[in-house]
């Protein structure tokens, strides 16, 4: 089965390495040592911190995995020129029609998605709904029940 790739902007990409150095030097000593401090307790097969530690280990190597395969299925957003247009690396200011709000959105690969960073995934209804579209369009965006209107305001690059 072919890999997927990850889309990532470079930012995105330098705190997945930075999550993997740090679960393979750091937490792995730390489940390491909770393990031999375990195995030290004796009779593993009634022993809690035993069974967590092996627990925590599996995780940990889970996560591991996951990250270097993401790491190896890395696409670079590029930066396009293009700012007329929504595109993925783009961060958007959208004016909630109805409430005459702004809000700034980054569209962004869902790996690197976090609505509470302001990126939002290319994936995602909003995402969706603003990608390839350019200034002064409104877009309509389906949440539940509800249909809620943008205005593209700004395309910064």
């Amino acid at each position: 089965m072919a890999d997927k790739s990850v889309l990532l902007t470079k930012d995105g990409l330098k705190k997945l390495q930075e999550r993997l150095d740090d679960l393979k030097s750091v937490k792995r000593l730390e489940v390491a040592e909770r393990l031999k401090a375990a195995i030290a307790l004796g009779d593993l097969s009634e022993n809690s911190e035993y069974d967590d530690a092996k627990n925590e280990q599996a995780w940990l190597e889970g996560e591991i995995k996951d990250l270097e395969e993401k790491i190896r299925n890395a696409k670079l957003i590029e930066d396009n020129a293009d700012s007329d247009v929504v595109s993925m690396g783009s961060k958007v200011v959208l004016k909630d029609l109805e409430f005459d709000e702004t809000e700034v959105y980054q569209l962004v690969g869902s790996t690197e998605a976090d609505p509470d960073e302001g990126k939002i995934s290319n994936e995602s209804p909003v995402g969706i709904a603003i990608n390839g579209k350019s200034i002064g369009e409104v877009v309509e965006v389906q949440v539940g029940e509800n249909i809620i209107k943008y205005e593209i305001v700004e395309i910064k690059r």
